[in-house]
């Protein structure tokens, strides 16, 4: 259909029509923060050509060129939605195949290059004979990160079972009315004394800077209690770790603990922890508990400890033991600010978890 305009032909666009499904799509691209830009702005143009408006008035209102509006209107009118997105491009054939792939990951599995204790991307390149970036694309691919390690300690005990079984539905499910705390010590923190500051690298980033020589002042022990039901923490520091400080700091814990309150005490196997007979007669409403041999992960102190180590101590400057047990103190008394319970998340590692080889992990 045509219609006459100052003298001049103009053509009037075809009407568009659409779902109640399709509509809804297009709004959710047209609003949506994570959708894919071109997409955002095709869902947009269909968006007004539904509201029945000729090309040139939406080019106008969206600051594009009529040319475009036509284009994704008339490919919406023949594939619906799916004309909205890009067609298949045939691209730069692949110059390296499957088997590139399949090398690389045999090679790693070999011996590295006389001199090395591991591959890196140069090697690994030269012994299979692609370049450098084709390989790290592969690895990259098949998430392979060559430089990064990460240790694993399985227990070897073996009531490894019950024992975590134990401690674990202590976290998950405590006795009614009962008291479950998580106790550790952290032996033989340094006070280390050293000049601190900044310094630009030669990349032009400002990084903290710190002198690589420094001064011993001393160290100290530090006896930590968790209340698991609260996550508020009690701590002291000593001079030694034997078993009298361990148990002069049980005693400090337990006189804010009522003697008709059942107490479950979660310890690791440090030597210090056992043979405690006497203080437990003492005592009959404290339990210990002792995680598996090798895994004092199950004791949620430690999360704390790591907490304290990242924040407090590491890269800090002491110029003797009082400052070190200030910057603990500090801490401690901050942390109580917003202290919460911890969630249980750790995940049972097993054997089945190791594999011997790479292409175990990515066939």
């Amino acid at each position: 259909m045509t219609f006459i305009l100052g003298g001049k032909m103009s053509r009037q666009a075809i009407t568009l029509n659409c779902t109640e499904d399709e509509k809804k799509q297009l709004e959710k691209w047209s609003n949506g923060a994570k959708v894919e830009k071109r997409l955002h702005a095709r869902s947009r143009i269909i968006l007004c050509c539904l509201k029945n408006k000729r090309n040139i008035e939406i080019a106008a209102e969206l600051n594009i060129s009529r040319f475009t509006v036509a284009k994704w209107r008339n490919r919406f009118i023949e594939q619906g939605l799916a004309g909205l997105t890009d067609s298949p491009r045939s691209g730069t054939p692949k110059k390296y195949d499957e088997t590139l792939r399949i090398t690389i990951l045999k090679t790693l599995e070999s011996s590295p290059p006389k001199g090395q204790s591991t591959w890196d991307g140069k090697s690994l390149a030269f012994a299979v004979g692609a370049s450098v970036d084709a390989v790290w694309r592969i690895l990259r691919k098949e998430g392979i990160q060559l430089q990064r390690s990460r240790t694993w300690c399985v227990s070897t005990d073996k009531e490894f079972s019950k024992k975590s079984a134990d401690i674990i539905g202590l976290y998950l499910n405590p006795p009614e009315n009962a008291l479950v705390i998580c106790i550790d010590e952290k032996p033989s923190i340094q006070a280390i004394e050293r000049k601190r500051g900044y310094v630009e690298t030669s990349s032009g980033k400002i990084v903290q800077g710190m002198k690589s020589t420094y001064k011993r002042n001393g160290t100290l022990n530090l006896f930590a209690a968790l209340n698991v039901a609260t996550g508020k923490i009690k701590t002291q520091t000593t001079k030694q770790k034997k078993r009298p400080e361990f148990q002069a700091f049980l005693d400090e814990v337990m006189k804010e603990v009522s003697l008709e309150q059942h107490v479950h005490v979660i310890l690791d196997n440090y030597s210090t922890h056992k043979r405690n007979d006497d203080w437990l007669s003492k005592h009959p409403n404290v339990t210990f508990h002792f995680t598996p041999t090798s895994a004092s992960w199950l004791n949620q102190v430690e999360i704390w400890f790591g907490m304290l180590s990242r924040k407090a101590l590491k890269n800090g400057s002491f110029s003797n033991i009082e400052d070190l047990k200030k910057a603990i103190e500090n801490f401690v008394e901050v942390y109580h600010e917003n202290a919460k319970p911890f969630v249980w998340r750790k995940r049972e590692v097993k054997g089945a978890q190791l594999k011997n080889t790479i292409m175990n992990f990515c066939n």
